[in-house]
């Protein structure tokens, strides 16, 4: 309880402490991007939440969690390195691992898959520069999802870059940023490796990234991108355990039980390597009129060793998006309408082997899988005034999954065409002060991974779930010093995937239902304010916190009846801070925090998580040597050593709910800017 009492004493010092202000921008001020549709944050009809500057700075070198965690409405789970799960309002309800139900972009290329599953542990975290996260269905623009969408932005601006880390449990990471104008080009390249033996046994990880992408303007505003990404990712999964099995070693992998072996004896790990290719073409038609267009290919070939089976994947995707853009400009008022088209198809082929202690033995299944989704979309967006913003739209989706299993007939499912539509409003009260009204539908059809599940059985009876999101909400800048904005959501969803594992510890899913999802969402910041004194020069407060009461409307499972539980995996409270210093005007310290309350594990609601409050220290020396800049760097996680849990197999066969997140944990590193 007296940690809590840190978050309420830094927010009062940070508000009435006598300050001078510097020209800092607050998150209102900010332009989001929203995908080639610019507006100011404050104006913004959409739930949106931007993660940046110091926020990046929070996370480990070898992940976006902390960055992403401190965004209200969003929680990213590590189960082992490299094994993520992202949910955003609840959405990681259907997701064992990987990202899923969250549609994510990297600047304009489509970084998820046809199918809806997206790998987000092949990114190196400093490729990212700015994160923007729409909370929810935006059914209009980019299509069938009820979590939400995410835009990773990489850097626009010069910089040559070196920069290498090393720390607890044999991490060690190093990495090159290089971008530079040429003319009419500007080139971007980006090249890291980072290893760790980790902090469990059988977790290990490895994971080399490579990209480019090149932007050229060949003609006034004509605009062609090139880009190309390879990842090489490995880390072992040590598996779930038991809550005897933590207590007893937190660190030791999932051991044998009965007639399964253990994770370590099977060499249990994710292999991926990924190739991935695009181009983009942005161009005028005519004063009014102009053109955008992206065409991308991605490769992938996957090896799971897991307890039961040896697993081989070979994924191939391609995606288009087009959509011709009209804007006019009368008198006080803008117009802007888009009209386009995004679609994929993937196509998997899956194999899967007996397991001899990590070694592939005797095929036991092969299926060649085929998905086709996209969608048609309208959108309208109008300022009336600098005072009205509206943003309505509507999509058509679809989607459709075609298989050939050995020795049995193909087949074929065809989910229902759905009309998304998605409509928001923001009034300017004054400059600054805005209150906001959206609603909209979401779809999300089972992914690859929920359709063929590691059962080997194709689920034909799974269903798309779907439901509408309604929200209010305000953003309030005080003065220039300070921001405060809120929301309400309230999301009914109906058809829920949600996960279940057999005594194997293989998953499937089933549509459980309805749910009743509503909460509250806060942030709050201040600028950065000068002080008066040699030893404290800055001062900066972020803060925001998330409310949620999550249940199962309808929901029977077997002879059970969980309607009116709480919703698995999901907690009612989450409130991070952070404070960022500058003392003797040179050395840069960002101190955070992270509360987690207790949440169920199982859909009976019978076993709960213990509440958690982790604490994290950043800090950073910049060091100017002629034209250089080098920057040492010095992390500690979890600085209290609290023993907690950052990713819960939830409705976990036999009790193994608990994936031990490390203890106390550092790291150092220095990066060089040229």
């Amino acid at each position: 309880m007296k940690k809590l009492l840190y978050f309420f004493w830094i927010f009062s010092f940070a508000l009435f402490s006598s300050q001078e202000r510097d020209s800092v921008s607050l998150i209102s001020e900010v332009v989001i991007d929203a995908y080639q549709k610019p507006t100011r944050f404050i104006a913004s009809t959409k739930s949106a939440a931007i993660a940046q500057g110091n926020i990046l700075k929070l996370n480990a070198p070898d992940r976006l969690l902390e960055s992403l965690n401190f965004l209200p409405g969003t929680r990213m789970e590590e189960r082992s390195p490299g094994s993520y799960r992202l949910a955003i309002r609840g959405s990681a309800l259907r997701s064992p691992y990987g990202v899923r139900n969250v549609k994510v972009y990297l600047d304009e290329f489509i970084f998820s898959d046809a199918t809806g599953n997206t790998y987000l542990n092949l990114l190196d975290p400093s490729l990212i520069n700015k994160i923007e996260l729409y909370k929810g269905p935006e059914g209009g623009d980019f299509g069938a999802v009820t979590g939400g969408t995410v835009l990773l932005k990489t850097s626009d601006s010069e910089r040559k870059t070196l920069e290498m880390n090393a720390g607890s449990d044999g991490l060690f990471r190093y990495g090159a940023h290089y971008t530079r104008d040429f003319g009419q080009h500007s080139l971007q390249i980006f090249h890291s490796f980072h290893t760790a033996d980790s902090y469990r046994e059988q977790s290990a990880l490895q994971r080399m990234n490579f990209f480019l992408k090149d932007k050229i303007i060949y003609k006034k505003d004509h605009e062609l991108n090139l880009m190309f990404l390879f990842s090489d990712l490995k880390y072992e999964t040590p598996g779930g355990l038991t809550e005897a099995q933590m207590n007893d070693n937190r660190r030791q992998a999932r051991p044998a039980a009965g007639v399964f072996p253990g994770a370590s004896e099977q060499q249990a790990g994710i292999y991926n390597q990924t190739f991935m290719g695009g181009i983009s073409h942005r161009f005028p038609l005519s004063e009014s009129w102009s053109h955008f267009m992206v065409f991308q290919n991605t490769i992938t070939s996957i090896k799971n060793p897991f307890i039961t089976n040896f697993e081989k994947r070979k994924e191939e995707n391609y995606a288009f998006r087009t959509h011709l853009n009209y804007e006019k400009i009368l008198k006080n008022m803008l117009l802007q309408t888009r009209i386009g088209f995004e679609g994929g198809m993937n196509t998997t082929q899956i194999e899967n082997f007996d397991n001899n202690k990590g070694v592939q033995g005797n095929l036991q299944n092969a299926d060649k899988i085929f998905a086709r989704s996209g969608f048609i979309f309208l959108s309208q967006k109008a300022e009336i005034g600098n005072r009205l913003f509206i943003d309505a739209a509507i999509s058509l989706n679809g989607m459709e999954y075609q298989w050939k299993v050995p020795d049995a007939a193909d087949g074929a499912v065809q989910f229902n065409n759905q009309w998304l539509p998605d409509f928001g409003i923001t009034y300017l009260l004054s400059e600054s002060f805005s209150i906001r009204g959206k609603i909209g539908k979401g779809n999300s059809a089972p992914v690859l991974e929920e359709f063929r599940s590691s059962t080997q059985e194709i689920n034909t009876f799974l269903k798309p779930e779907y439901g509408w999101n309604k929200e209010l909400g305000f953003r309030k800048q005080l003065g220039t010093s300070f921001y405060l904005e809120a929301s309400f959501f309230d999301f009914r969803l109906k058809d829920a995937i949600v996960r279940r594992q057999n005594v194997a510890g293989q998953e499937f899913f089933v549509n459980s239902g309805s749910t009743a999802q509503q909460g509250i969402e806060i942030t709050a910041e201040t600028k950065k304010f000068k002080i008066n004194s040699s030893l404290l020069n800055e001062i900066r407060f972020w803060a925001s916190a998330a409310f949620y009461d999550f249940t199962f409307e309808e929901y029977r499972k077997n002879d059970e009846d969980y309607s009116g539980n709480k919703i698995t995996g999901v907690p009612a409270s989450t409130i991070q801070n952070l404070l960022s210093l500058k003392l003797a005007n040179i050395m840069n310290v960002h101190f955070s925090h992270f509360y987690t309350s207790s949440f169920y594990l199982n859909d009976a609601n019978s076993v709960a998580s213990e509440p958690s409050l982790i604490g994290n220290l950043v800090v950073e020396y910049p060091l100017k040597l002629n034209n250089s800049i080098m920057n040492f760097k010095v992390q500690m996680n979890n600085i209290y050593n609290t023993k907690y849990v950052l990713g819960y197999d939830i409705n976990a066969f036999g009790g193994r709910f608990y994936n031990p997140a490390p203890t106390r944990s550092f790291t150092a590193g220095m990066t060089i800017d040229f």
